[in-house]
């Protein structure tokens, strides 16, 4: 027992004087502390440089496992889906306003408005289907990502409505409106 005493109050002597040496000496111990510790490895030094020569796949290769599966061999649950559309869609009208505003830009005063009322009035070549797919590659994130706000915004008011079923059955109903938004849009 004594023994332990003894050597637990030299550590603690050994941690007082070192801490001392820190405070008075930063720059040298620092130096030495960085030159005196290398990484740990549970690998010999020889072992360690053979390991960074070898090829990660052949590595993993020798052992005979399986590699960690990436994520498209999961399945994604239909509110997760929705939710990274929700983000998607609106990244891509951001990417749109900006595009309007450098035709605007580049094209002087009313370009942009030009540009869409030839397309959206089929002047453009390939008459209705041209017009009809842009208006619906425009009115289909518009729709999704508003809806997808207000859906959060219900969600945030009253949180009880959070159980998986109704979470999946909204996210659905998001898709299926905005297809319905997106492809009235597309015709009138």
């Amino acid at each position: 027992m004594q023994t332990m005493l003894r050597s637990a109050s030299s550590f603690a002597a050994t941690q007082l004087a070192s801490s001392r040496l820190r405070l008075l000496f930063p720059a040298a111990t620092a130096a030495a502390s960085r030159s005196a510790c290398r990484p740990m490895t549970v690998l010999s030094k020889e072992s360690g440089i053979e390991h960074r020569k070898e090829n990660w796949s052949a590595r993993k290769a020798a052992t005979g496992r399986p590699v960690s599966p990436h994520v498209t061999v999961y399945s994604f649950p239909a509110c997760a889906l929705s939710s990274i559309t929700t983000r998607v869609t609106g990244c891509m009208l951001s990417f749109g306003a900006a595009g309007l505003g450098l035709v605007e830009l580049a094209g002087g005063g009313g370009a942009a408005a030009e540009l869409m009322s030839c397309v959206g009035g089929g002047a453009a070549a390939g008459g209705f289907l041209v017009a009809a797919g842009t208006k619906f590659v425009v009115a289909f994130p518009l729709s999704y990502h508003f809806l997808g706000g207000l859906r959060h915004m219900v969600w945030d008011a009253k949180p009880e409505m959070l159980t998986n079923v109704d979470v999946e059955r909204a996210s659905y109903a998001l898709v299926g409106a905005s297809l319905l938004m997106g492809g009235a849009a597309a015709v009138v």
